[in-house]
């Protein structure tokens, strides 16, 4: 029996805003992600995870839906998306799409809807106290007065993104129903957002202290949030989307949550309970050696890992690490056993861009000033070329976030012509990956976490081996041996390898063992 496409696949995600300006506003659109397809065929990948398009205000870019089944005009048009489905399938993508089950936008018919009430969580009182100590991931409390309805309301999130009531089964009709028209329309998959957040507790109990917070983090880490997330019925809600969509779709779920809690959503329905730790681990050979060892022995029988270095709410790889290190961050995401998923732009090691407050534009940076927590930085335009704006939008177009200062030098076009660039190295990674069963799909055994190397083999055929420091290694190979066949340096490619691996610093090699 082969393995599902998204087994062997890789994922990349694609913020729309941000990635090409087709029709001269200063943001991408899906027009523009249909002209750029070459530049993802020709990267490697099988598959595009697309961020919200969907009809909205924009309080949260894209996540406060107003209309689940339409395209927001910034957008484009439903005709759009399907030209962009129809093109991407005849060049073998497939296409994800963000689904936004846990909240609605405050402008959304239904909320709107008296008759609709059940749909959200309302909840009696006085305007003086909020009914519990729930708190908004943006900051804030998570209850917002209503006067109108005399009566609060809560939001995970923005006090515009008002909470569906999962435990309404017109609701789940309605929501389900979203992903039977997407399907209908050509989406081979899901990546659910928010998941963990999408049942609350039903008697309204107050969340505990989080004892490891600290002054000045982020407020919402104050309280561990036992009653507002990773409820067990949340699995039941998993097992309902996986009937809506079938079989063969991909599933997604975005789950911020220790391995422990993580892995329970595989029996559920999900094919990829989004394993995120790779964005926070510190980037030391003993943790990140660590992290995979743990994951890989929690996974139940049958499971298939999944791994990222970043997405549109995390720094980007570059910036956590520096630029001689991406390299090797590109080996580790392209070789470790799973399915990886590439932010646009990592793969020209794009940096996290510096926005001056007069541009900020994220709204959990307006509620929480000063502490680091904007996401625009990493929501930057994708650089495509030497022109003014880099090719984003037109030169006489203001682009909704600024670029990257060296967006010309971290270009598409630039590094094309580079056959040593970050770009041209995961071209060859993903080339290397797709051609070598052992690297798509054999299992992970490893063999070193200590003194900076991380050391692994796939598949019995490979040894990875990477220096996550800037000076020179060794790696005692034992009775392995073999020749090199790539290396993120490019200095070691071709040579032997046999009872000792000589790395130089910030370089890792994939060879192949004999």
């Amino acid at each position: 029996m082969s393995a599902p496409w998204w087994q062997r696949g890789v994922i990349y995600q694609v913020y729309p805003r941000s990635f090409q300006d087709a029709d001269g506003d200063g943001v991408g659109d899906l027009a523009g992600v249909r002209r750029r397809l070459p530049h993802i065929v020709r990267l490697g990948v099988d598959a595009i995870w697309l961020s919200p398009f969907y009809r909205s205000p924009m309080a949260d870019f894209g996540y406060d839906v107003s209309d689940h089944c339409d395209v927001d005009p910034r957008f484009g048009t439903l005709a759009d998306w399907d030209a962009l489905a129809a093109e991407a399938h005849r060049l073998g993508l497939r296409l994800i799409l963000d689904y936004v089950p846990n909240h609605t936008s405050i402008e959304h018919p239904w909320f709107r809807d008296p008759a609709k009430r059940g749909w959200y969580l309302w909840h009696p009182g006085t305007p003086d106290e909020p009914p519990t100590n729930w708190v908004s991931n943006f900051g804030g409390s998570a209850w917002t007065w209503d006067e109108r309805e005399r009566a609060w309301y809560y939001h995970a999130y923005l006090p515009e993104q008002p909470d569906l009531n999962w435990r309404n089964p017109a609701v789940r009709d309605a929501m389900l129903g979203v992903l039977r028209f997407w399907v209908g329309r050509g989406a081979d998959g899901f990546r659910i957002d928010a998941l963990r957040q999408s049942i609350k507790d039903d008697q309204w109990r107050d969340n505990p202290p989080n004892p490891a917070w600290r002054e000045g983090g982020d407020p919402y880490a104050a309280l561990a949030p036992e009653y507002t997330t990773d409820r067990a019925e949340v699995l039941e809600l998993v097992a309902l989307m996986r009937d809506a969509v079938g079989p063969d779709r991909a599933l997604i779920g975005e789950l911020y949550l220790p391995i422990e809690r993580l892995i329970r959503y595989y029996g559920a329905g999900l094919d990829l309970p989004s394993n995120l730790h790779l964005s926070s681990t510190p980037w030391e050979a003993e943790a990140l050696g660590a992290h995979v060892a743990a994951y890989e022995g929690a996974l139940p029988a049958g499971a298939w890992p999944n791994y990222a270095l970043g997405n549109h709410d995390r720094p980007r790889i570059a910036t956590r690490v520096g630029a001689a290190q991406a390299r090797v961050a590109a080996v580790l995401l392209l070789t470790l056993r799973g399915t990886p998923t590439l932010y646009y732009g990592d793969e020209l090691g794009l940096r996290d861009v510096p926005v001056p407050p007069d541009r900020a534009q994220d709204p959990w940076e307006r509620r929480v000033p000063g502490q680091g927590l904007g996401r625009d930085p990493v929501r930057t335009p994708m650089p495509w070329s030497a022109e003014p704006n880099s090719g984003f939008c037109p030169p006489d177009v203001q682009p909704w976030l600024p670029l990257d200062a060296e967006a010309q030098r971290l270009s598409v076009a630039a590094q094309e012509a580079d056959a040593a660039s970050l770009l041209a190295l995961y071209r060859r990674l993903l080339v290397l990956r797709r051609a070598e069963h052992a690297l798509a799909l054999g299992d992970w055994s490893p063999v070193r976490a200590r003194d900076g190397v991380l050391a692994y083999v796939r598949g019995g055929r490979f040894l990875v081996a990477l220096n996550l420091t800037g000076h020179k290694r060794a790696l005692p190979l034992g009775s392995l041996s073999g020749a090199v066949v790539l290396s993120a340096a490019g200095d070691a490619e071709g040579q032997r390898a046999a009872g000792e691996l000589r790395l130089a610093g910030d370089d890792a090699v994939v060879v192949r063992l004999t």
